[in-house]
């Protein structure tokens, strides 16, 4: 793919322009609610959509491996997400429709001075795009893990491991 070809996948990935696509501002939200102090309490997140209704979660969840989600488990979803959408409109205005994009997002939290930090996520895609290189998924993947609107959302480094199936 020519570099103006990922130029202009970059362009659409950032919003200003999809073609065929009449996107205006969107805003999604989703709500928290915690009670107690932060090792014996628990607490609760929820979606509008009622994806995630009062899904617990709590010290044990997140630090330990105690029952429930955590923000860095959804963290990680809400990118593995947004990277396969993206990368399937990569493809596709690259002239090719995958069969199948797994992404999994491994999310690392680590002690930053007093308190915590996200420091990196790990991105790996597998993929079944027939008529595909893998020298040209890798330069659309490589292309996605930046344009992807919840890639530039996060600020730690953000690696990826992409192969064809």
């Amino acid at each position: 793919m020519s570099s103006h070809r990922l130029h202009v996948f970059s362009a659409m990935l950032s919003g200003t322009s999809i073609p065929r696509l009449r996107i205006k501002t969107m805003k999604r939200s989703a709500s928290a609610v915690w009670k107690g102090g932060l090792k014996d309490g628990h607490g609760s997140v929820s979606t509008e959509t009622g994806v995630l209704r009062e899904a617990g979660y709590g010290f044990n969840s997140r630090f330990e491996s105690g029952p429930g989600t955590n923000p860095e488990e959804l963290l990680g979803a809400a990118h593995a997400g947004c990277f396969s959408m993206a990368l399937a409109l990569a493809l596709e205005q690259a002239g090719h429709k995958a069969e199948r994009i797994e992404t999994r997002a491994a999310v690392s939290l680590d002690k930053d001075g007093d308190g915590f930090a996200i420091s990196a996520i790990a991105l790996t895609c597998r993929a079944r795009v027939p008529g595909l290189s893998a020298d040209q998924f890798k330069e659309l993947a490589e292309a996605t893990k930046t344009g992807c609107p919840v890639s530039k959302a996060l600020r730690p480094p953000i690696s990826l491991d992409a192969a064809l199936e």
